[in-house]
């Protein structure tokens, strides 16, 4: 059995984190001691791992809980769990899309810099060089 710390540490998450979903009710299989102490065995620390990649993927907390109560709720609402997980693994393959994107852009950043740095050329995302560009190349926008 884990204290919050310890499963703090095992998931990644903070004990102020561990505490709030489980007062949320979001860990069902957590434990309390004799002097009301959460218990985190395997079980919890699943939960944590599982809650942790949802809200890290954008999902709210209500819909954690709903998919949660779906889970305890049993075999009956496997369609149902399915059909959430699938959308949010397709919400999650569009923010992966996006993170793509941005670091494309970033690597383009990347490659300027590098250029202005090693050759010594203007840096073209200088406002402040843009009017003298736009004066040298006879355009006035």
């Amino acid at each position: 059995m884990y204290t919050v710390k310890e499963a703090a540490i095992r998931t990644g998450l903070s004990e102020h984190a561990v505490r709030f979903y489980t007062d949320k009710g979001l860990v069902p299989s957590v434990r309390r001691s004799e002097n009301n102490i959460r218990l985190f065995d395997e079980e919890a620390i699943n939960w944590l791992y599982g809650i942790k990649c949802l809200k890290r993927s954008g999902l709210a907390i209500e819909s954690i809980k709903t998919y949660v109560d779906l889970c305890l709720e049993g075999d009956a609402t496997v369609p149902q769990r399915y059909e959430m997980m699938q959308a949010y693994r397709d919400a999650a393959l569009v923010q992966l899309e996006e993170a793509k994107q941005r670091v494309a852009h970033m690597e383009q950043k990347i490659v300027h810099y590098q250029a202005v740095l090693e050759s010594g050329i203007p840096d073209a995302t200088n406002p402040a060089s843009w009017d003298t560009a736009r004066a040298t190349s006879g355009s006035g926008s």
